[in-house]
C-alpha cells in the first residue's frame, strides 16, 4: 500500500524526518505511555478488553479482542510480551468477487525499551500467526528476512514533564514482513525492505478527573502497513480514567474516537484493563 518512491528518495525522507523529530521522541510497545520505573524490579500482568483493536488508524480483526500483557521492569528498562486475540472470526475482501475467511485475528509481540530523562528507545517484534491454523505456514522461529512473519521495529520517543505533557514518537520497521512494491506496483509483495515509518504526537491534560488525550499520527511515504500515500493515518481523541481498587490492582477505563483521513475511516472504541503490578 505504499507511495511510489525511489529507494534513495525514501532514505532521504527518513533521514530528514528523524533529523527533525529524533531529538524529541518516545516509544513503547503498542504505543502505551512509557514511564521510568522505580529502581526496584517490578512485574506487571493483566489484560485489556477492547470493543475493537484499532492501532495507528487501522482495524485489526474487525472484532472485540482480549489483549494480555506480561512485563518486567527495573529502573528505566522494561521487557515483556503483548498480544491481541479476536473474540470472533473475520473476513478479508481480496477483490470485487472474492472474500477470504481469515479465522480469528491473533498477534503476539515482544517488546524491549529503556527510558531515561523522558527519552525512550524501544524495540518491538511484531508477529501475527495464521488465524485459521496457528501451527502452519507462518512459523514463529523462522527469522529469514525473505519469508519471516516477524516485523522488527525500532523507535525513539520523548515525553514531556507533568507541566508540559507533550509526547512525540517515531517508529521504523527495519526487518522482516514489511516489503516494498512488486513489479505490478503492489506494496508488501516486493523483495526489499520498505522501512515503513510512523510519526505521532499527543498531549494529555486533565478535565474533571479524566485524562484527555488528542493524538495525530502520520506517515512520510507509502506503506503496506499504513497506506499507499504519505499523509495522516491516525487522528483522534481518548478519554481515560483509572479506578484504584487496591494498592496492587487498578481498573483503567477509556473511550476513543479515532479517524484515519488517508483511508476515510472512523472508529469508536471502548476498552477496560485488568492489571496487577507487584
Amino acid at each position: 500500500m505504499m507511495k511510489v518512491t525511489a529507494p534513495e528518495n525514501r532514505w532521504i525522507s527518513i533521514i530528514l524526518v528523524l533529523t527533525v523529530f529524533l531529538p524529541c521522541f518516545r516509544v513503547n510497545a503498542q504505543d502505551a505511555p512509557a514511564t521510568e520505573s522505580p529502581s526496584g524490579a517490578m512485574f506487571t500482568f493483566g489484560t485489556d478488553l477492547v470493543s475493537r483493536y484499532i492501532w495507528r488508524g487501522a482495524d485489526y480483526g474487525n472484532a472485540p479482542a482480549l489483549q494480555p500483557t506480561v512485563a518486567f521492569s527495573a529502573g528505566g528498562f522494561k521487557a515483556g510480551f503483548w498480544g491481541s486475540y479476536g473474540l470472533s472470526p473475520y473476513s478479508q475482501r481480496i477483490n470485487d468477487t472474492v472474500v477470504e475467511n481469515m479465522g480469528h485475528y491473533a498477534e503476539c509481540d515482544l517488546f524491549l525499551s529503556y527510558t531515561v530523562k523522558g527519552f525512550t528507545l524501544s524495540f518491538t517484534d511484531y508477529f501475527i500467526p495464521n488465524g485459521l491454523n496457528p501451527n502452519s505456514d507462518n512459523q514463529y522461529f523462522n527469522y529469514d528476512n525473505s519469508s519471516t512473519g516477524h516485523s522488527f521495529e525500532a523507535g525513539l520517543s520523548w515525553a514531556g514533564p507533568t507541566s508540559f505533557p507533550l509526547q512525540l514518537s517515531a517508529n521504523t520497521v527495519f526487518y522482516g514482513a514489511d516489503k516494498d512494491k512488486d513489479s505490478s506496483g503492489v506494496y508488501g509483495m516486493g523483495i526489499h525492505n520498505n522501512y515503513s515509518t510512523y510519526l505521532e504526537a499527543s498531549y494529555t491534560f486533565d478535565v474533571k478527573g479524566f485524562d484527555v488525550k488528542p493524538v495525530i499520527g502520520a506517515i512520510p511515504f507509502g506503506s503496506s502497513w499504513y497506506g499507499k500515500d504519505a499523509g495522516i493515518v491516525n487522528a483522534g481523541l481518548t478519554l481515560s480514567k483509572s479506578i484504584a481498587l487496591s494498592k496492587e490492582f487498578s481498573l483503567p477505563l477509556y473511550g476513543s474516537v479515532i479517524t484515519n483521513p488517508l483511508s476515510q475511516s472512523i472508529y469508536l472504541v471502548f476498552g477496560l484493563s485488568l492489571q496487577v503490578t507487584r
